[in-house]
């Protein structure tokens, strides 16, 4: 931990550089020559570097920030931005930051709920991936290298424009970054099949706190086994991700239907949890429950999106025998190739064009709040329609339900740092957005959110409360600005890994002792915390 001598003098610095805003600003230039001195000159890193007073600062900050609630102006903003285009700008940023006193925030895409990848409350850096976005597709051996900075879009029309028969078990939003919803131990609509993005990595090229960069053989098991669902940016940061792509059908099936309470929502609800997770492990159905407002009546609205990996028929048949309270029928059935229905999937009507997936700006951005719980056991009918009437008073929060289940169930919970594996029958996104400004409607929007989250204690897990590591939530607990104790930390890392937390913390302690990348949600080192504690 730095002395608090040299706390002072970095938050000193931090604030000096604020003011300072000219552009012969000597602290300014200290930091650039620094980053020139340490990287190569071509590409010369001080193409990629914004400083505040540079006008592409302030576009570059917003770009890729998803959750507007950290875009107000009392949000803390970075002394620069490095956008690296070379992994020696990588090194630099690690080698300067660490002479300087400062944090590293990693950001690879800015879907971070809570903005942990472009926020700090000390003086701070931010590292933007979204220069290094390569892939590199082999057919042949069906493998990819993906760059960090790369979306989750450009990865899977990568994979469209080589094959038809090959895709990836990846989230289904477009304009995620593969960074962190790699790290995180990402999960999409293939996952019963297939599992997670953690499940299909075999390697990885990750630059450390001391500036080497390293694969899977240089780097060690144990590291290789913590960026694989532990988070990456507790380790180090990840240039790029060697993934093994999977074999999908040629035509796949698609569906979306919906009923309300008066059209039998309750008992459809109920079966689809004794359903959805046992069924065939080519069938994925989501369910999103919402609160409606049908002509002046308050209902819910519970509406099924399926990704079966067969054509309808097959589909029809396999639901008339397992759920026929959702009344699937072939009307319902849309058959096309997998990756349209990545489209499908990101609500695009069909013959859209592949490129959107090329769009690295979401539909729309919005003030938001996430929140995640584990299911074990169904819950009860009665459980169900409390849940309901809790919904319908609170209006705004939407509950999004995942089923597992299938190749979920057969991968053992140590097997990768994300252990929520098999017990679980079902993952709960809890979620609240909104349009207004200011802080009135932020704790109005965060109060209905916490209080869905409170009101579904008694059906969700327990000892610990599980939660998603890719669904960031400082409700949880934090390490303060990161230098935290193992106890501390634990409170919310048990939440995400269960007892895979000691293990990441071992390996923490021994690839980063000093402790150099930390954030609220960080792994803690061990070597850090023991060397603060009193003789």
């Amino acid at each position: 931990m730095r002395s608090p001598i040299s706390s002072t003098l970095s938050i000193l610095l931090y604030t000096l550089l604020h003011i300072s805003m000219s552009s012969t600003d000597p602290i300014q230039d200290g930091f650039l020559q620094c980053l020139i001195n340490n990287s190569l000159p071509s590409p010369p890193i001080s193409s990629v570097t914004y400083f505040p007073n540079n006008p592409l600062f302030k576009s570059t900050l917003q770009s890729y920030i998803r959750n507007l609630v950290f875009t107000s102006p009392t949000t803390p903003k970075p002394l620069f931005i490095v956008a690296p285009t070379h992994v020696s700008h990588i090194q630099a940023s690690i080698i300067c930051s660490k002479i300087h006193g400062l944090e590293i925030r990693i950001r690879s895409g800015g879907h971070d709920y809570d903005g942990l990848s472009y926020v700090s409350n000390s003086p701070f850096i931010i590292l933007d991936m979204f220069n290094l976005r390569s892939i590199s597709i082999n057919i042949e051996d069906g493998s990819a290298w993906v760059e960090s900075g790369a979306t989750l879009g450009e990865l899977f029309y990568g994979i469209g424009e080589r094959s038809k028969i090959h895709g990836y078990p990846a989230g289904v939003c477009p304009t995620v970054g593969a960074g962190g919803h790699f790290s995180g131990g990402g999960y999409g609509n293939m996952m019963r099949k297939f599992g997670l993005t953690v499940d299909n990595i075999v390697d990885a090229k990750i630059v450390d706190v001391n500036g080497r960069i390293l694969d899977r053989a240089s780097m060690g098991e144990d590291l290789f086994w913590a960026i694989r669902g532990g988070g990456g940016a507790s380790f180090g940061i990840i240039v790029s991700w060697k993934i093994r792509l999977v074999i999908v059908p040629e035509s796949v099936t698609v569906f979306k239907v919906e009923k309300t309470l008066q059209q039998g929502a309750t008992d459809a609800v109920y079966k689809w949890q004794y359903v959805a997770h046992n069924v065939d492990q080519d069938l994925f159905i989501r369910l999103v429950l919402m609160s409606s407002n049908r002509k002046g009546n308050e209902t819910i609205k519970a509406k099924f999106v399926g990704l079966f990996l067969g054509n309808a028929e097959r589909l029809v048949d396999l639901m008339d025998d397992s759920f026929p309270e959702l009344g699937l029928s072939s009307k319902d059935c849309i058959e096309m190739s997998w990756m349209e229905s990545v489209l499908f999937w990101s609500n695009y009507p069909k013959g859209t064009s592949m490129d959107v997936l090329l769009n690295r700006e979401p539909g729309s951005e919005k003030f938001l709040k996430k929140k995640s719980d584990y299911v074990k056991d169904p819950i009860p009918k009665a459980g169900l329609e409390g849940l309901f009437k809790k919904m319908m008073e609170l209006k705004k929060p939407k509950l999004t339900f995942n089923p597992y289940g299938g190749k979920m169930d057969e991968i053992s919970e140590s097997e990768t740092p994300f252990p929520h594996r098999a017990g679980n029958i079902y993952k709960i996104q809890y979620s609240v957005n909104w349009k207004e400004e200011g802080s009135e409607a932020m704790h109005r929007h965060l109060d209905l959110i916490r209080r869905l989250y409170d009101y579904m204690t008694p059906y969700v897990s327990k000892s610990p409360r599980s939660a998603y590591l890719n669904y960031r939530d400082i409700d949880l607990g934090t390490n303060g600005i990161g230098n935290a104790s193992y106890e501390v930390a634990s409170v919310w890392g048990t939440k995400y890994f269960n007892q895979n937390f000691d293990r990441l913390v071992q390996v923490k302690s021994m690839v980063d002792p000093g402790n150099f990348f930390r954030y609220e949600q960080s792994i803690p080192s061990l070597a850090t915390w023991n060397n603060r504690m009193p003789e």
